[in-house]
């Protein structure tokens, strides 16, 4: 049984006395406007799939702009809705518990075969009415492939046996749009922190050449520009519009551990490997960095910039 959009469920009926309930049309109603209801009492502009740390750029841009959300996690913390992505249950009951909404962003990652379309089909299966646009949002470590181009764009080769890639290109099939991001800081993630982590020795850090990032509050904004402006089928890729070089900002920064003079081995370490490659000043030519990502289509296309540029 289904009803038109404009159909409405007479809750009072006038009786003599005034106003009562229409506790028998409700009665007779209700086994068949449950998820009616749900459609149009928790329409959201925007659902979020899991409410991580983009959420945290995300939620205060959507309430500046008065636009409404609703976002899960696995926990149902902080006033999410719990929602556990399961790619091998067919169970449609943890989606009805899911508001329509226009567009639906996806930020964990989803991989290989199937994934995509299991989220996309279930969800607009328990939600016919939403015409939901989905975004998926990615890595751009997909184009970190072999005899790649000094410059990637968008349209560049990438790995397509990647298991995030094939996912990527099925939710693209079924009219979705990808966002893939570079390196991630904001908040909590501070790149100068990265360097510990990712140079323990002076010989990985002489395989260290280009990075690029994004902040947490540029992303944000890439979400909101796609909401307003959907492209379906259309990957994308954002960065800041910067190359760094990672020699460089070891030399600023040393081992990252405070944010005064630079200090630790590291800073001599990059000194004794630019003696030793004959490396006259920083930043490296881009040619020496050798993979330089170029994301200057998704900001002309959307005609904005990015407010949160050089670390």
């Amino acid at each position: 049984m289904s009803f038109p959009s404009s159909f409405a469920i007479p809750q009072y009926i006038s009786k003599p006395g005034g106003w009562k309930p229409n506790r028998v049309a409700q009665k007779q109603l209700r086994p068949y406007t449950a998820d009616f209801i749900m459609t149009k009492v928790e329409h959201k502009s925007m659902l979020i799939l899991g409410a991580g740390w983009t959420s945290t750029f995300l939620i205060p841009l959507l309430e500046e702009e008065n636009i409404s959300y609703t976002a899960t996690s696995t926990t149902g913390r902080e006033e999410t809705v719990k929602f556990v992505f399961d790619p091998t249950s067919d169970d449609s009951a943890p989606y009805k518990k899911l508001p329509s909404a226009e567009t639906v962003l996806i930020t964990f990652p989803l991989k290989g075969q199937g994934q995509s379309k299991h989220l996309h089909d279930l969800y607009s299966k328990t939600h016919p009415q939403a015409s939901a646009r989905f975004i998926q949002l990615g890595s751009t470590g997909i184009f970190q492939i072999p005899n790649q181009t000094l410059w990637v764009t968008r349209h560049s080769p990438y790995d397509k046996t990647d298991p995030r890639a094939i996912a990527e290109d099925e939710l693209l099939e079924l009219g979705g749009c990808v966002l893939d991001l570079a390196g991630l800081w904001g908040g909590s993630r501070m790149p100068r922190t990265f360097i510990k982590r990712v140079v323990v020795t002076k010989e990985q850090l002489k395989t260290k050449k280009s990075l690029h990032l994004v902040h947490g509050k540029d992303v944000a904004r890439s979400i909101l520009a796609l909401h307003h402006s959907f492209t379906p089928g259309q990957r994308w890729l954002l960065t800041d519009l910067f190359v760094y070089d990672w020699f460089a900002l070891i030399m600023g920064w040393g081992d990252g551990s405070s944010e005064g003079d630079a200090s630790g081995p590291h800073i001599d370490w990059v000194r004794e490997v630019m003696e030793e490659e004959g490396i006259q000043a920083l930043p490296r030519s881009m040619e020496a960095l050798g993979r330089c990502y170029d994301s200057r289509e998704f900001y002309i296309t959307f005609k904005f910039s990015p407010i949160q540029a050089r670390v």
